[in-house]
């Protein structure tokens, strides 16, 4: 059987930068590997990210978005089925940073899935700088990732002090209490230290974590309450100045609840720029290749005040 991994991470958690690492060391073991892009947006931007890794022995492949959550369910099933055709090892999923983590699991229940794949992992990408307020359904999120994570990561632990990373392991168990899960997380279950610190143990012990199997309530929302996306394509703008007009629209409480920016541009000599900016940072690094888009995900989003900084956006 197949062994398949599922990888989540709250938006802006680093997840996509850490696939790139984990996948790495497995082809390092000489497995053979796919990589399944599932993502709700119409534009994947973070499949563009992974295409460095494509190898003889690793392939990846998207679950096409922009539909609704059922159509979505059956295409990622559907894509399992070719999958489990190809001969790897393993597969790794990579879904949005707001995916439901029990259509992970039903999906794998179905035949012929329940035959050809073993759940693996479940691994949840956690930033340990975490903030304190979040909304009903980023708690619920949240909450659902760790709930049957094997093993959970806190990125970017190099930037904050080790009494505010145990803080987030405490607002993760809040957030589990108040769904109803019994699970409490115990501090040295968390993997800490930064990625570029790993060596073979920290890279086995992931490998080796397995999943949980938790029960918790899951709250119904109406379509108004869940996060939002918005496309903006071809912007015409400096490098510079784009990185100021993200930094003000997180920060413009009439924009709504921002909690990622990301997406790519060109400079002006016609280079590929990859563009990632939440509360904590704003990044803007040089890449191979990439599509004209800027994504704006949030909670509330407000058209009018976003216009002054990234104009209108795509229907």
């Amino acid at each position: 059987m197949v062994k398949i991994d599922l990888i989540t991470g709250f938006l802006g958690s680093g997840k996509t930068t850490f696939i790139k690492k984990y996948a790495r060391y497995l082809m390092e073991q000489g497995q053979n590997i796919g990589i399944l892009e599932n993502d709700f947006g119409a534009i994947n931007v973070d499949m563009m990210l992974l295409r460095e890794l494509e190898s003889e022995n690793c392939e990846l492949e998207m679950v096409a978005g922009g539909c609704d959550a059922e159509t979505h369910r059956r295409r990622f099933r559907t894509k399992l089925i070719s999958m489990g055709m190809c001969g790897y090892d393993r597969v790794l999923v990579e879904p949005s940073g707001i995916y439901d983590i029990d259509e992970f699991f039903d999906v794998l229940r179905d035949e012929p899935l329940d035959h050809w794949y073993e759940i693996g992992n479940v691994i949840a990408v956690v930033n340990a700088g975490l903030e304190e307020t979040l909304s009903d359904q980023a708690e619920f999120l949240l909450a659902s990732e760790v709930a049957d994570a094997g093993s959970i990561i806190l990125s970017r632990s190099q930037e904050v002090p080790v009494t505010k990373q145990d803080a987030t392991i405490e607002h993760l168990n809040r957030s589990l209490v108040k769904l109803g899960c019994r699970r409490q997380i115990k501090g040295d279950e968390v993997l800490r230290s930064p990625w570029n610190e790993w060596t073979e143990r920290e890279f086995e012990q992931v490998l080796n974590g397995g999943y949980c199997t938790e029960s918790y309530r899951k709250p119904e929302y109406r379509e108004d309450q869940g996060f939002q996306s918005l496309y903006y394509m071809n912007l015409q703008i400096k490098k510079e100045e784009l990185k100021e007009k993200m930094k003000e629209a997180l920060k413009d409480p009439a924009c709504g609840k921002l909690f990622r920016i990301k997406g790519f541009m060109q400079d002006e000599n016609e280079k590929w720029i990859e563009l990632n900016a939440t509360q904590y940072e704003i990044q803007m690094n040089p890449v191979g290749e990439g599509q004209n888009v800027l994504i704006v995900i949030g909670e509330g989003l407000e058209e009018d005040a976003l216009a002054k900084y990234f104009g209108t956006p795509a229907r």
